[in-house]
């Protein structure tokens, strides 16, 4: 049966809301949580970009059993990756073992702001490649050294690690990023419902399938008024229309409003189930886990609607968004 989680939207919330938000999701039924990590929000009206470890280190602590993750972390350019393996191990304690660090090749949005400039797509690739081959080598608890082309660590130790060595997912979009990450990572992370993902990360993981979590992502905006629904998903995350081959690369939300000046309310509305009612969002859920997909976190637009969101969670939406993927 495919799992559900909840997002924390660092772009629309504040830290003491999200960390009110993550305890409400846990008592709604959700089965884990999954946080954003950004310096930026994609656009002015999301209006926020709280510390994404400080605040899930304080969710670590109002939460009991849900797991978390990070969804997602670039560990190359804002953070080195040393730092990311013990923020990584340190929520893994405070957790109790409930942490899953979820690392990407990042967002222009969020990286440029240590001023060292956006390196291509391959490159990025390689950067983050490096990255998660230091951080496993941190989780093993030895010292570690070692000169890359993108990364030098000198005599790195945790000194502080969970029980349970902390799972890694790695966000993957196509064929070659699922080659080079699929035997580095216990999961996957993608945004697209897309089948042969899933197929391909199987073959090349070389991890028995059962094993292997799939983790998606879907936006959602729940609201009794649906023209409110849509209004405010138009407002918010219009920028969502681009694709993660444009999102990556614009630099600041002026470029993101600019890009998608021309985007109406139709257009986000036919891509994003709005309003009341549940069947539209199974309906574009269930896109998931036709998939093969294990997980998929929903994102409930707009930081200040997400009181009412829980109570229809869960008595409605979470009921049967099991029922329909069993």
């Amino acid at each position: 049966m495919t799992r559900f989680g909840y997002t924390l939207m660092t772009e629309q919330a504040g830290p003491r809301d999200l960390v009110r938000h993550a305890a409400a999701a846990e008592a709604a039924g959700f089965d884990f949580e999954v946080s954003s990590d950004h310096f930026s929000p994609w656009l002015t009206a999301q209006g926020h970009a709280p510390n994404a470890w400080v605040t899930l280190g304080a969710v670590s602590q109002v939460t009991e059993a849900v797991e978390l993750m990070t969804y997602v972390t670039c560990p190359t350019m804002r953070y080195h990756p040393t730092v990311v393996a013990q923020q990584a191990a340190t929520l893994g304690l405070l957790s109790d073992n409930r942490f899953t660090l979820g690392l990407g090749a990042g967002e222009n949005l969020n990286e440029h702001v240590v001023g060292r400039g956006w390196p291509p797509a391959n490159e990025r690739h390689e950067m983050l490649t490096e990255a998660v081959d230091i951080i496993s080598a941190l989780f093993s608890g030895d010292y570690v050294n070692t000169v890359g082309r993108h990364f030098r660590v000198d005599s790195a130790k945790l000194w502080d690690l969970p029980e349970h060595r902390v799972p890694l997912a790695v966000a993957v979009s196509g064929a070659q990023s699922v080659s080079r990450f699929a035997p580095m990572a216990d999961h996957l992370i993608a945004v697209e419902p897309d089948a042969e993902l899933c197929s391909m990360w199987d073959a090349a993981s070389g991890r028995p399938a059962a094993e292997v979590r799939k983790i998606g992502q879907i936006p959602i905006c729940w609201d009794p008024d649906r023209d409110a629904a849509v209004t405010r998903a138009h407002e918010q995350f219009r920028w969502f229309a681009g694709g993660w081959k444009v999102n990556a690369e614009l630099p600041g939300p002026a470029g993101f409003a600019g890009a998608t000046q021309f985007v109406r309310e139709s257009d986000v509305a036919e891509s994003i189930p709005c309003g009341p009612d549940v069947e539209p969002i199974v309906k574009a859920v269930s896109a998931f886990w036709e998939a093969g997909f294990t997980d998929v976190a929903l994102v409930q637009i707009g930081g200040e609607h997400q009181d009412g969101f829980f109570p229809f969670a869960e008595a409605e939406l979470l009921p049967a968004l099991r029922e329909a993927s069993a």
